[in-house]
């Protein structure tokens, strides 16, 4: 019996290694993984510059939004309230269309955006014709959100996955 037990010692020094040996290398890849969507998300939150298309009482309610949320800081939207302003729109690095306000001026914001700069387009449900739907669909980067909160979740995401 003692050298059943002799036996399963030694055997058990090497399973033990093997596993903390695992768990290290998960907690690596792990680390590896996130790291890099965290710093992503950090500059994306401090650092990048959201320019808002639209006009009137919208801007200043999708202001009061990404205000009110606390994740962006208000000297990084730029307010984009008439057609003349939308050069502004060159310092940015995100966009957001409200398409009641400039679904006229859709290709001039398309021509403006660089491949990297994400768009995200808030309409009401049925509001995008499907000629504009298929012209928003062939660019780089562009969303089309419905709903307020997730129009937060657009802005996000479209930080997360461009480079700044």
């Amino acid at each position: 019996m003692e050298t059943i037990t002799t036996i399963f010692e030694w055997l058990g020094y090497p399973a033990t290694i093997i596993a903390i040996g695992a768990g290290i290398y998960a907690v690596i890849l792990w680390i590896r993984g996130i790291t890099p969507v965290l710093i992503r998300l950090g500059n994306g939150l401090a650092k990048r510059k959201i320019a808002i298309f639209a006009t009137g009482e919208t801007l200043r309610s999708l202001e009061a939004l990404l205000h009110d949320c606390k994740l962006f800081n208000k000297t990084n939207i730029i307010p984009i309230g008439s057609v003349g302003d939308i050069g502004k729109a060159e310092k940015a690095s995100v966009y957001l269309l409200n398409w009641s306000d400039f679904h006229e001026h859709v290709e001039e914001i398309l021509r403006l955006k660089k491949d990297h700069t994400p768009l995200i387009v808030h309409a009401p449900p049925g509001a995008i014709p499907q000629d504009q739907m298929t012209k928003l669909a062939n660019a780089r980067n562009v969303a089309v959100c419905n709903f307020r909160g997730r129009l937060l979740n657009d802005l996000v995401t479209g930080m997360i996955t461009t480079s700044y």
